[in-house]
């Protein structure tokens, strides 16, 4: 290896290091053979490099970096435009390099000689490209520019401007049409409203459509003709959605499961773990679901709180409803720096008692969950996306399914045969609950609701055709 590459590089060029280098030789040589000359020759050859250096560090030039992302956040695995435009503000000087600063996992950082060739009005603009695979918000910055002095002698480099933070939004996965929202119209509102007391003749009824909720059946009418039928209702309104989204740590994270946290003192980085990561998935799928058919959406942390409260990439962190193409722009966001949060070891119904006594929170689906359930009672269906939880709670959250049009809960695990019990105690509540793993396809868990109530409907139009008893 070649001496001169063990030299700093940051301090001074290659022709800076050998000026120094000659002037040590020359004032080596005057004190071995009293030349007077040699030594003001390496004198003047050090001291030029050291006033360059004071020079380029006191004299730097200044730039303004002006940074757009196209789109403004990213879904993961998308790819986002950066587009940078840099203009010099000081006095003129030779040409810059610069490099535009990266998270590790963007890769190399992009660098770019200032001025650009198709620089216009002392402007110079450039663009690249950044995908990530994890959300989250990410800084892109700062640029460094990097610059010597006008005989090329010493180097200097700064950061010139403060970075942006990049959000990038975890990607809505493709879910199936099914029956899970209840019967739906061309524009995607609901039927709420029936004709009072209606007999059964004056009812209008219609055959059963995928999707129609069973409590709709018009009993008479299906057997009358010998396949199932529902109440054709009059009037519609806008549906309405409530998803419960659990994100304590201590639902998400026991035992040996692997949970990710911030390395290095990285402000950006996520508690989280991959049955999380499910989860936040699921939520941004089923919001994108939902509200393509047109739902308002409602997000209830495990406590009643607005769900993204703690989001630091949330836009509006205390509020709980959204709606339309913005509402759900603004739930995409919120998810994207969502994190696990709360006590990290909890052991037993008392230690959850106490953690919430020191964390000045009430404890999970409690009362202010089941007061914010019951202001919407019956206007939608309730959505539920937990963890790993005691029978205890589950016992508590069974009852909130009677405040929903319909009620569905994925509870993700890593044992997913280990919590038959919690499934069972919230089935008798009233849920249609699942367990799942982080390996789990969401598309299949999302289907498997509705197929359990296509079972039903199936085996109740057989009971009618049988002659069994039909409810009145």
């Amino acid at each position: 290896m070649a001496l001169i590459d063990l030299l700093p590089k940051h301090l001074f060029t290659t022709r800076g290091w050998g000026l120094l280098a000659s002037g040590a030789g020359s004032m080596l040589l005057a004190q071995i053979m009293g030349r007077r000359d040699l030594l003001a020759l390496g004198i003047l050859l050090v001291v030029l490099p050291l006033v360059s250096l004071a020079g380029v560090r006191i004299l730097k030039p200044r730039f303004q970096v002006f940074r757009e992302f196209h789109p403004s956040s990213v879904e993961t695995s998308s790819t986002a435009t950066v587009r940078l435009a840099v203009a010099r503000t000081g006095a003129a000087a030779g040409p810059v390099i610069m490099e535009e600063q990266l998270p590790p996992r963007f890769g190399e950082p992009p660098a770019f000689r200032f001025p650009a060739r198709a620089a216009s009005g002392g402007t110079s603009r450039y663009e690249y490209h950044l995908r990530s695979g994890k959300r989250g918000q990410f800084r892109i910055g700062p640029v460094t520019a990097e610059f010597c002095d006008p005989f090329g002698l010493s180097l200097h480099r700064h950061e010139i401007d403060d970075g942006d933070i990049l959000t990038v939004t975890p990607a809505a996965v493709e879910l199936p049409a099914t029956g899970l929202a209840g019967a739906r119209g061309n524009d995607g509102v609901t039927a709420t409203r029936i004709r009072a007391n209606p007999s059964d003749d004056d009812v209008m009824t219609r055959e059963y459509r995928h999707g129609d909720p069973m409590r709709r059946v018009h009993w008479a009418a299906t057997a009358r003709h010998g396949e199932l039928m529902v109440r054709q209702e009059e009037s519609v309104t806008t549906p309405e959605a409530t998803i419960i989204m659990d994100q304590r740590y201590s639902a998400f994270v026991s035992g040996s499961a692997a949970v990710f946290g911030p390395a290095h003192e990285d402000a950006f980085e996520l508690v989280s773990s991959d049955n999380f990561e499910w989860v936040v998935t699921a939520a941004m799928s089923i919001s994108a679901h939902l509200a393509d058919r047109n739902y308002s959406l409602r997000f209830l942390d495990a406590a009643g709180h607005p769900a993204f409260r703690a989001s630091r990439s949330a836009p509006y962190p205390e509020t709980e409803e959204f709606s339309g193409l913005g509402g759900l722009q603004s739930i995409a966001e919120s998810l994207a720096a969502i994190q696990l949060s709360g006590p990290r070891h909890v052991h037993g119904e008392r230690g959850r008692k106490e953690a919430a006594v020191v964390e000045g929170a009430e404890a999970p689906f409690d009362d202010h969950l089941m007061d914010k359930l019951a202001a919407h009672r019956l206007r939608g269906p309730v959505l539920a996306l937990l963890g790993n939880m005691p029978l205890s709670e589950a016992r508590a959250l069974a009852p909130a399914a009677g405040y929903g049009a319909n009620a569905f809960a994925l509870v993700v695990t890593d044992h997913p045969h280990h919590v038959q019990p919690v499934i069972e105690a919230l089935k008798l509540g009233g849920w249609r609950a699942v367990a799942v793993s982080s390996r789990t396809d969401l598309p299949a868990a999302w289907a498997g609701f509705d197929q359990g109530e296509i079972l039903a409907a199936a085996a109740a139009a057989m009971d009618v055709r049988r002659g069994a008893a039909v409810p009145r």
